[in-house]
């Protein structure tokens, strides 16, 4: 592995979806998340997150250093207690709870580090049973936000068989679902569904690496390259009827580098590590460059909108900060 990075970044990356859902609210019915007081669709950072580990978990092998700790359908203690086995023993328990020493969950958490990637860079609560602490990651993702409002849309759908479960025993097999179904009228083997959508929308995904959080948990270069190929790729190897076509735009995605602009070495680095800008205001020359064509009523494409490129922001980016295109650093 490369050593951890010396360099606070932010990034910023434009993607759109056509014709699905790009993050369903479990608390409103699964319908698109928008904000209600301007309708702007919003997607969350635990949605970009899941994309993420999604494909480094494909891309890697799921294997160490590369493993992800929060994965579909498991349990984190398992991870936590392995990572305590592999660190001297698992901890006292007191007949309650697990009572590991200060020193035992610092090995735990610097173990856990080491081998599963989401955990360096998005930080993980381990203190869920054999307590492993609470680690921040060097990575925190801002929620996406669409350029233009959203239309959500609830698109009625037509399944052309059923999945009745009424005819029940211990004796039930084929035969018995076969007379069954053949007794039903033809209307009756149909059910209807919905489906929620919106027709297009353009967004906008927010990140922030921090140099220091990075010195703690290791999360190197390497590390950093592979962040940047999976928030590039995320939507290319999560496709379903759902989520449309969604796609992350290269060209109009960057990274902002802090490198420090003083003539003494030494206090250039404290500067790339703390920053020579706020990170609003360099999201800001990104985000006054995007607008919608004057010509276009209800945009249906990325071509509907001006978008920046590298160049038109290269003349802008203050002293001590670089900017690239994230396809660049990948």
């Amino acid at each position: 592995m490369s050593q951890p990075i010396k360099n606070r970044y932010e990034f910023i990356f434009v993607f759109d979806c056509e014709n699905g859902n790009p993050n369903g609210d479990p608390d409103a019915g699964n319908t698109p998340r928008l904000d209600p007081q301007d309708l702007h669709g919003l997607v969350s950072d635990v949605a970009f997150k899941r994309r993420i580990r999604n494909y480094v978990q494909i891309a890697k092998g799921n294997e160490s250093p590369w493993s992800i700790l929060v994965e579909h359908a498991s349990n984190l203690n398992t991870k936590i207690a392995m990572a305590h086995e592999k660190t001297g023993g698992m901890p006292k328990f007191d007949g309650k709870k697990w009572v590991p020493g200060k020193d035992k969950v610092a090995a735990a958490a610097d173990w856990l580090c080491a081998n599963f990637y989401d955990v360096r860079t998005f930080g993980a609560v381990l203190s869920t049973g054999p307590n492993a602490g609470q680690i921040r990651g060097a990575v925190q993702m801002a929620f996406g936000r669409s350029v233009d409002p959203i239309l959500p849309m609830e698109i009625a759908i037509t399944r052309m068989a059923v999945a009745d479960n009424s005819i029940k025993g211990e004796k039930i097999g084929s035969a018995d679902f076969a007379k069954w179904e053949s007794e039903q009228p033809e209307d009756e083997l149909r059910t209807m569904g919905r489906k929620s959508l919106i027709p297009y929308g353009l967004y906008v995904g927010k990140g922030f690496i921090s140099a220091n959080l990075a010195q703690k948990v290791k999360f190197t270069e390497d590390d950093l390259k592979v962040l940047f190929q999976a928030i590039l790729n995320m939507y290319e190897h999560d496709r379903s009827a759902s989520k449309g076509i969604m796609t992350v735009h290269p060209d109009h995605s960057f990274v902002f580098k802090h490198v420090g602009n003083d003539t003494d070495l030494e206090q250039r680095e404290r500067q790339a590590m703390l920053g020579c800008s706020h990170a609003h205001k360099l999201f800001d020359l990104v985000t006054s460059r995007i607008s919608r064509k004057p010509e276009c009523e209800a945009a249906r494409r990325i071509s509907d909108y001006h978008l920046p490129l590298l160049d038109d922001l290269s003349p802008h980016i203050p002293s001590g900060v670089e900017v690239h295109r994230m396809a660049d650093l990948a």
